[in-house]
């Protein structure tokens, strides 16, 4: 996801997109684990877009809290 569709979220809308990046990260883990995960890439691809949704997320509260 880009940073730009981010930005345009609100705060609640931030929040339920990293709670699904975290569900989908935990799925995908499980899938290594099993050994039933293809493509390892989308690991790294998951944990990149929660990094961007959760930075975007703290700079729109510290905004918010001004």
């Amino acid at each position: 996801m880009k940073a730009s569709e981010l930005r345009a979220k609100d705060v609640a809308g931030l929040e339920k997109e990293v709670s699904d990046l975290l569900k989908a990260h935990f799925g995908l883990r499980m899938q290594k684990a099993t050994q039933q995960l293809t493509n390892h890439s989308q690991l790294g691809k998951t944990k990149r877009d929660i990094a961007r949704a959760k930075t975007i997320l703290a700079e729109k509260k510290k905004e918010a809290a001004k």
